[in-house]
Order: structure tokens, then sequence, then C-alpha cells
């Protein structure tokens, strides 16, 4: 997970901006999964992490989690 929190913010915006783009947020993704918008964003900043959450974003951007979070999913990493 990155330490830098600026640049972890930069993703995350980024990473909102193309999910409006596709014509849906991370608060939809987490009414749909049942979560609160609070550990969606936690996990999309990366201070938390959920493989249930990463997934459902990846299939949100029709990719992978290991594509869009390539510093969680190292070799040998968990």
């Amino acid at each position: 997970m990155s330490t830098d929190p600026r640049q972890a913010f930069e993703n995350h915006e980024r990473l909102k901006a193309e999910l409006r783009i596709r014509g849906t947020s991370l608060a939809q993704i987490g009414r749909d999964l049942g979560i609160s918008g609070t550990s969606m964003s936690l996990v999309g900043l990366g201070k938390h992490r959920s493989k249930r959450i990463e997934r459902a974003i990846a299939e949100a951007l029709g990719t992978t989690p290991e594509k869009l979070y390539p510093e969680r999913y190292r070799e040998g990493g968990t």
C-alpha cells in the first residue's frame, strides 16, 4: 500500500473520476454491496484492505484488482 498520503489521495481522486466517467461511484458500489461509503473510501485510499471491495471497484472499471492495485498484489503479498 502507498505510504505517501498525497499519492494515495491522487490515486483515490483518479479512481473516483474513472468511476464517474463510467456512470457509477464508490458510493453506488458501496450501496450495491451493502457497505458504508466510509469503508469504500478507506479502501480506495489504501488505508484498509478488502478484496471484496477491490474486486467490485475493479469490475466496475473493467479490470482486475491486480491491475488496479498492483502495490497491493505484489508477488508474495496477500
